[in-house]
Formats: structure tokens, C-alpha cells, sequence
């Protein structure tokens, strides 16, 4: 049976919808001019020090893995086998060496909190001089850089870490999509993805045995391809797995440092309560997904079919265990409840600075710990307030997200009013189009949970970017 037609929405129209997003939720697109001046002056070089010296790293052939395009990089790794297991050296872009404390860029990153990213374009954290230009980690290029090194057993445990400032220069820009083909076709088991997939599946088994997990969501992404905009339901990568298990290695290094420290800013969550669990188990029973006796979640989604239409109902409703996610800053004892419930472990945000306000706090604690200095005053100054700044920035962020790709869900149906489509119902009220790769609710409230649907399309709508649809037959 041949594929269903992707299907585009014209572009007429969707560009003023998106401004109208963007003006709705108050997001600051434009830069003021004098955090404009700060940064294209630290971008320069007039930025000092910010304590001190550098260790010059430029002969580490650092790389850097992300989508492709970007431009925005805020990581770089370097892998390497060793006697007994690895070494693993992480370079984070250094922000702190283009913000001043209480100036005019601090302040505009502060007001923004987060890159918000809009199918039509990108509204960044900082400038495009420090993001795009002097403080990403582009290939073949100086730049200032936290570097994590670490050293891991053979199993992929920790067996120490350090942190500290310098200057890399990354000699290649890899995207996930040509990383995963080379991969696909084979590689020597030295070259850096053979060693980022080998130490990526230690991590990952070291994940489940702490009880962390991932849940691996297809996402719907909005793209403008050349006869306009579509959406489709993208899948991570194997590659984009092992290479996140870095990050999330890195940020655990980090809430140990602060939890040492007595000081910091930590990615809390509470774990799955046993009720929850209890309602997935039942969730997974009538869906025919198999709990064997005393597995795990964790083991269950890490054994799904995610070719089956159950698997997308399951993993929509495994949604409901991760819940209750916060920043919290802390100054002496550390929060009672420090672990984040999906990492297993106490967590920090710490490797995407460029993209992320409290990044650039949760490095500086890092630094300073490591060190066995004081943190910066400028640092303890802000964090009682990170947690709610986050807070409301990320909110932002992700209701921009949610309301741009409704505009295009409506667009893409509006042609398509009474027209009859297939998808599989993710619960009582939702299904998930086949194409165009909509998600929507029903007028029904009794929908087949994880069986495949035919519906009809009740109602697009772009002016209000609704859409309903209604079970047919």
C-alpha cells in the first residue's frame, strides 16, 4: 500500500500567524540596543577574563553532533579508549565570557530565559554575535569553553571528574542524520561515533539500573519544505540517544559538585508515585502491552514495539509519570527531594548555555566547587530566583511551540473539512493523524485507546488555530 501523501500548507498567511504568536505571548524578539552594544563589544574580544587563565585545549580534536543547520552549538566531546575504559572530555560554550554581571545583556537574558524556537524562525537567548558567532563552538574556530573531563571504567561508571576553563577549537560539525548513515554503513572502533555508541550503551544500561529512563517520544516537528510548511512525526535516533547520555552524564557530575558545595541550582522531579505506576500497568493490560511480573517501567518501554499503534497510546500515557519538574536553587543543606525521577540520580542543567539561562549559573557553581573557591557573588545574588525565572520563560517557550504548530495543524486541515482520515487514538478524546501528522481531540469521549481510527474532520479553524475532528462510524 503506498504511503498517504505528504501534504503542505501554504505559507500565504502563516507568516503573520506566527508574528501573531509571538506578540500574544509577549516574547521579546528584538534585542535592546544596549545588550545589542554589550555583546557585539564582547564578541570582539573587550570582554576581560572572567577569572583568570585559560587552558589552551586547541590540539584536542574536539567534534561537535546536532541537527543539521545548526548554528547555536553548545557542545563539543572528544572520546578515546583507554587501558581500562575511557576518557570522555566535554567542552560547554563559556557564556560567562561574554556576559557582564548586572549589565544590559544580563539583564535581556534574563527577560528571555530561553532560545524559543518558531517554525519560521529562532528568537535566541543571547545575540547572534555570541550564539551564532563568537561563543558557539564552530569548527575551526578559537573559542572559550568549560571542559568536563572525565575518566570511566570500563562499564561506563564514573571513575573521577574534573572542570575547568579553555580554549578549544572543535574540527568538525557533525548532524545526527549523517551521523547515523556512517554509523548505518560501518566504522573503525575508534572513530568517535563507534566510541560515542559504546559508551552511550554502557550509560543507558547504567541508566535502567538506577531506574532512570527515557521515553523516546516520536515529536511532531513543523518544516518549511520548498512547496511550504509540513509536519512530521520524527522519531530520536540511536545516535541522538547515546550522544544525549553525555549531557545527561555531565549534569550529573555537576549536582554532585553542588550538593558537595552546599550550593547551587538543581533539575528536580518527583519519582513515579506507586499509584501512577499502578495506572500504567492497568493502562498497559487493556492495551495489550506486556508487564512481565516484576519488571520495571523502565524495562517495559525499553522492550516496546514501537511499530505497533498500542506503543504510541502506552507512551502517551507513560507521559503521567514524569510530572512535577522544577529548577530549584539552593544555598547550605541541599533540597530534601534532590533527585530527578526520570535521571535517577541528582541532576543539574549545565551543557547548553547558549540556549539556556541557568546553564551559565549551574557551570559557574561547578567551577568554583571544583576549584575550592568562593562562588561568584553575582552568581548567589540570583539564584533564589532562577527557579521561578525558568520557570516562566520555559512556559512561554513551549506554549510558542504549542501554538505555532496548532496554526499549522489548522492549515493543513482547513482544506480537508469532511474529509475522512486514519489515525490511532491515543486515549478516550485524542487521535494521532497518519497525514498529515496532526494531533487532535474528538467530539466522542470514548475513543479505542491505541486501535487504529477512521475520523472526519469537524473543524479547522486557522483564525483560532482549532481543530476537531469526529470518529467515523
Amino acid at each position: 500500500m503506498p504511503a498517504p501523501r505528504r501534504r503542505l500548507a501554504s505559507p500565504d498567511g502563516l507568516a503573520a500567524g506566527f508574528e501573531a504568536v509571538r506578540r500574544e505571548l509577549e516574547v521579546p524578539v528584538e534585542h535592546p540596543p544596549e545588550a545589542l552594544a554589550e555583546a557585539r563589544a564582547a564578541a570582539a574580544g573587550s570582554r576581560p577574563p572572567v577569572d583568570g587563565e585559560r587552558r589552551d585545549l586547541r590540539d584536542v580534536p574536539f567534534v561537535t553532533l546536532d541537527p543539521a543547520g545548526s548554528t547555536d552549538l553548545d557542545q563539543a566531546m572528544h572520546l578515546e579508549r583507554r587501558a581500562s575504559g575511557y576518557r570522555v572530555r566535554y567542552a560547554i560554550a563559556d557564556t560567562a565570557a561574554f556576559v557582564v554581571p548586572g549589565g544590559a545583556l544580563d539583564r535581556a537574558v534574563h527577560e528571555r530565559v530561553t532560545t524559543v524556537y518558531c517554525p519560521d524562525t529562532r528568537v535566541p537567548l543571547h545575540p547572534a554575535e555570541i550564539s551564532e558567532g563568537a561563543g558557539s563552538l564552530l569548527p575551526g574556530q578559537d573559542r572559550p569553553a568549560v571542559v568536563w573531563s572525565f575518566e570511566l571504567a570500563e562499564d561506563g561508571e564514573v571513575a573521577d571528574v574534573a572542570v575547568e576553563r579553555a580554549t578549544v577549537r572543535s574540527r568538525a560539525q557533525l548532524d545526527y542524520a549523517g551521523a547515523q548513515a556512517r554509523l548505518d554503513a560501518g566504522v573503525d572502533r575508534d572513530d568517535v561515533l563507534a566510541l560515542l555508541v559504546e559508551i552511550g550503551g554502557r550509560r543507558l544500561a547504567l541508566e535502567r539500573a538506577r531506574g532512570g529512563v527515557s521515553l523516546g517520544l516520536p515529536e511532531q516537528e513543523v518544516r518549511r519544505g520548498a512547496g511550504g510548511w509540513e509536519l512530521v512525526r520524527r522519531a530520536p535516533l540511536p545516535v541522538e540517544d547515546h550522544n544525549a547520555q553525555l549531557s545527561l552524564m555531565t549534569g550529573m557530575a555537576a549536582a554532585t559538585l553542588m550538593t558537595q558545595g552546599g550550593v547551587g541550582v538543581l533539575r528536580t522531579m518527583p519519582a513515579a508515585d506507586a499509584e501512577a505506576v499502578a495506572s500504567l500497568r492497568a493502562t498497559a493490560r487493556a492495551l495489550g502491552v506486556p508487564w512481565p511480573d516484576g519488571a520495571s517501567y523502565g524495562a517495559v518501554l525499553d522492550g516496546l514495539d514501537r511499530t505497533l499503534p498500542s506503543t504510541s497510546a502506552f507512551l502517551d500515557a507513560a507521559t503521567s509519570l514524569f510530572r512535577g519538574a522544577a529548577w530549584t536553587p539552593f544555598e547550605g543543606e541541599p533540597p530534601a527531594d534532590k533527585v530527578h525521577g526520570a535521571v535517577g540520580a541528582p541532576y543539574a542543567h549545565v551543557t547548553a548555555p547558549l540556549r539556556r539561562l541557568v546553564d551559565r549559573y549551574g557551570l559557574e557553581v561547578s567551577l568554583a566547587v571544583q576549584a575550592g573557591r568562593d562562588v561568584p557573588g553575582w552568581v548567589l545574588e540570583a539564584l533564589p530566583r532562577l527557579g521561578e525565572e525558568m520557570a516562566v520563560g520555559t512556559a512561554r517557550a513551549n506554549a510558542v511551540d504549542r501554538a505555532c504548530t496548532d496554526l499549522v495543524e489548522a492549515a493543513l486541515l482547513e482544506p480537508l473539512v469532511g474529509t475522512v482520515l486514519e489515525g490511532v487514538a491515543l486515549d478516550a478524546r485524542t487521535v494521532a493523524l497518519t497525514e498529515p501528522a496532526v494531533v487532535a481531540r474528538t467530539a466522542e469521549r470514548d475513543l479505542p485507546a491505541g486501535e487504529r481510527v477512521r475520523v472526519r474532520v469537524a473543524q479547522a479553524d486557522v483564525a483560532t488555530r482549532t481543530v476537531r475532528l469526529e470518529l467515523e462510524g
